[in-house]
């Protein structure tokens, strides 16, 4: 492989190196979805995982982002932030097929803590690589298109994510009604075949062009104060922090919920995660074209509110006796979940991206990743701790009728040990979205003309944009609730 940088890149070998970077995407997405999410946690509590170790399982991955300190050091040394990346993402891609071939080999006698250990070089690897990459790729992809860019890769991936899920779930419960032996089999082989197309992915991105560029050789924690003495910067990283930690409090446990709590099978629950994605695809294109016109600060404004609404809705499953009536509140909540986060996703990475100087874009965003990483690996592990606590605590609100020939209760509230973990991420998710206000982004527009500019594209354009044209009233009234309640909330 050929890994040296250019000084300069053709339109042609740029266009060409942005087509790479969406078939590794594609790779990737392959590997985290059969490594992943609902098949992890499946695997996990198959294995005996207890609420603390799916926690763990869950901070891992941001945990490990502490380490991109070296791939600073590894940047300044070398100066080639696609062969760090490329190389780095091979050797993380290969504990995947050593956990398949274990879990093959050993089956019902591996422990899950092999599992968590040999995933901690995974993870680890990957979070070196992270930096080089979006340091490499800001660089790479036009800044103009940025979010047209990264909304077309991530519905491609998505897509992918789509079909590949659902066709697992449904081989991985035929299997479980069928052959229940070979189960566990199932997720090793699922193991392997994501870490081959994995280290797949990796070559391809290896052949994406770079252009030169120098990092100072300074002292690297002379470096790393360079973004905390940036206001503006350090803003976005207490938002960031306070967000993803409020979000980590309660988001790991839904897969854990749905599998123990309702009982659902692997089909039911990628069957919602796939309605999730597709309503993610839907406007994922729009939230891009939108965030490029006007600002990513905004969008995250309009689709952050229903974000949280959703979270909120979470402590109402399970409430019904009637499992239908838990699936179409869960459908619901899926669609929304899709649709807010193709928005809030999205912007917080291109604000990060946008407000990092290119110069020093490997430090801002491995400051960025390590800092916010601390936050969003500490959560899970509370979180698994918390549900523990209220495993044996309930907190049930019912409405009773009583007549003269029936009497009837309505179950309003029924809270106990995952619940409350969503009403706590909820409330905090809310406190956190105030500290946006700080931020400034460069091209922003003041929110309320730009809900009126949206307002008028959404009426001519009611076709393309019909489901964000109704989302925008949802995160205006969340916003006058909270400066209401919040001392000093007429800010910004």
């Amino acid at each position: 492989m050929y890994l040296r940088p250019k000084e300069t890149l053709t339109d042609q070998e740029v266009q060409r190196g942005l087509q790479l970077v969406i078939g590794d995407g594609l790779a990737a997405e392959a590997m985290t979805t059969f490594t992943g999410g609902a098949f992890l946690v499946a695997m996990a509590l198959l294995l005996g995982a207890t609420n603390f170790q799916i926690g763990l399982l869950a901070g891992i991955p941001t945990f490990t982002n502490l380490f991109q300190l070296l791939s600073i050091w590894l940047v300044r040394r070398y100066n080639n932030r696609r062969a760090i990346a490329v190389l780095c993402s091979v050797l993380a891609r290969f504990p995947l097929l050593i956990v398949g071939t274990l879990v093959l080999v050993f089956a019902t006698d591996m422990s899950i803590n092999v599992i968590i250990f040999f995933l901690v070089f995974y993870y680890f690897f990957g979070s070196v690589a992270g930096p080089s990459w979006n340091s490499w790729i800001k660089d790479l992809v036009p800044e103009a298109s940025m979010g047209a860019y990264f909304s077309r890769r991530s519905s491609y991936t998505q897509t992918l994510n789509v079909v590949l899920s659902f066709s697992v779930a449904l081989a991985v419960d035929y299997i479980k009604k069928h052959y229940p032996a070979y189960e566990l089999f199932t997720y090793a082989i699922l193991f392997i075949a994501g870490g081959t197309i994995g280290i797949i992915g990796a070559f391809i991105l290896s052949m994406a062009p770079e252009r030169q560029s120098f990092l100072a050789r300074e002292n690297i924690f002379r470096l790393l104060k360079r973004p905390l003495q940036d206001s503006n910067f350090r803003s976005l990283l207490i938002f960031n922090s306070a967000w993803v930690f409020a979000l980590n409090i309660a988001t790991p446990f839904f897969t854990v919920f749905m599998l123990k709590g309702l009982g659902l099978s692997l089909s039911y629950i990628i069957a919602l995660s796939i309605l999730s994605q597709l309503s993610s695809i839907l406007t994922i294109r729009v939230w891009g074209l939108f965030a490029d016109r006007y600002s990513n600060k905004t969008i995250i404004f309009i689709s952050a509110p229903l974000y949280i609404l959703t979270i909120f809705a979470w402590c109402f499953v399970g409430i019904y006796t009637r499992q239908y009536a838990n699936l179409i509140l869960l459908a619901i909540i899926h669609i929304f979940t899709g649709i807010s986060t193709a928005g809030v996703n999205l912007s917080l990475t291109n604000i990060g991206l946008k407000l990092a100087p290119s110069e020093d874009a490997v430090v801002y965003l491995s400051t960025k990743n390590i800092i916010t990483a601390f936050f969003s690996s500490i959560a899970p592990l509370i979180g698994g701790s918390l549900a523990d606590f209220f495993t044996k605590r309930h907190l049930v609100v019912d409405a009773t009728w009583v007549g003269p020939h029936k009497q009837k209760t309505l179950h309003l509230v029924a809270l106990h040990d995952w619940n409350f973990l969503f009403l706590i991420g909820a409330l905090l998710a809310i406190l956190a979205l105030e500290l946006l206000n700080l931020v400034r982004e460069k091209g922003e527009v003041d929110k309320n003309v730009v809900v009126r500019i949206m307002r008028s594209s959404i009426k001519s354009n009611l076709k393309d944009y019909f489901l964000i044209g109704n989302l925008i009233n949802w995160g205006e009234h969340l916003r006058q609730v909270i400066r209401r309640r919040v001392p000093g909330g007429e800010r910004g």
